[in-house]
């Protein structure tokens, strides 16, 4: 690739999904960081005329700051693809599987990698009756960032009351008990194990609020299940066939050991906020943000 100054980078974020607002918050900071390291630097806000806007601007590389719809599940990457323009993080194929939970967990299953028993229900199904014996959680199997994620707690008389704009399939899975963990992997390196701490359940609040949750980095766990951590994230990452970046959470109950640790999901497109996990772990691991911008920069290409 040509120096960096020469080398004129789109910002894609912002988009049409429920993840809008995180999206910008993580372009905003990533264009900043990529300015620091020298580069040339234009802010998309994704619209319906996305393919116009990147056609004016020719940029030389894609940074993928969406979020979400449209944006991390192999959308917008065909529509790079399409135009021949070089982006970082995942390709189609990856990006549409791992956001449809479902399907990344039979990979998983396939895999040898534990997850917890999750069905498919209609959302007229869920409202009727319990799916399955509580607790358990109700959620989209295409979003992310704990966008409409319901708890049904042990003992709940009636099954939840979904809001208007949840989707009309959504999973309902076996609440996995236990501590928070995640793992960022950055090319073929697991980067660290993170022990994320909340005073409730781990939402979208919990995420993106200062002061929402505690980060422990690295976390105070066993050598064994910060090793499998690695692993499963590792294999995880290859499996879904995910490039760049990504992150996968677990579930860890630790009164079980290494059997009670279950992976729930890996995100193509880890969220790059001020309280985001991935750039913590980055920074743990040496890479400080703007070099770890630059370093998806340097990955990007088409054909992913």
């Amino acid at each position: 690739m040509s120096s960096r100054a020469s080398t004129h980078v789109a910002v894609v974020m912002g988009g049409i999904s429920a993840e809008r607002e995180v999206s910008l918050s993580t372009g905003r900071g990533c264009a900043e960081a990529l300015r620091q390291a020298g580069y040339t630097v234009t802010e998309l806000d994704a619209g319906r005329d996305l393919a116009l806007r990147l056609g004016e601007l020719k940029p030389d590389v894609i940074f993928n700051a969406l979020h979400g719809r449209w944006g991390e599940d192999g959308c917008a990457q065909g529509l790079f693809e399409w135009l021949g323009i070089p982006y970082t993080h995942s390709g189609v194929q990856a990006s549409a599987v791992a956001m449809d939970k479902e399907r990344t967990k039979a990979l998983y299953r396939a895999h040898g990698l534990p997850v917890v028993e999750s069905v498919l229900a209609t959302k007229a199904e869920v409202e009727a009756a319990h799916v399955m014996p509580a607790p358990y959680v109700v959620k989209p199997y295409n979003e992310g960032s704990s966008v409409g994620v319901y708890l049904v707690h042990e003992g709940a008389n009636a099954p939840p009351k979904l809001a208007a704009d949840m989707p009309g399939t959504v999973m309902v899975e076996a609440f996995a008990p236990g501590r928070e963990l995640t793992t960022t992997v950055l090319g073929d390196q697991p980067l660290a194990v993170t022990d994320i701490l909340t005073d409730g359940w781990y939402d979208y609040a919990a995420k993106y609020e200062t002061g929402g949750s505690r980060h422990v980095v690295p976390a105070d766990i066993p050598a064994e299940i910060e090793a499998a951590c690695f692993d499963y994230a590792l294999r995880a990452h290859e499996v879904l066939g995910c490039r760049g970046m990504s992150r996968t959470d677990f579930r860890w109950d630790e009164t079980k050991g290494i059997a009670g640790l279950i992976l729930l999901e890996t995100n193509t497109q880890p969220g790059m906020t001020p309280t985001s996990l991935s750039p913590e772990q980055a920074e743990h691991a040496g890479y400080a943000f703007p070099e770890l911008c630059a370093w998806l920069v340097e990955d990007a290409s088409c054909n992913r």
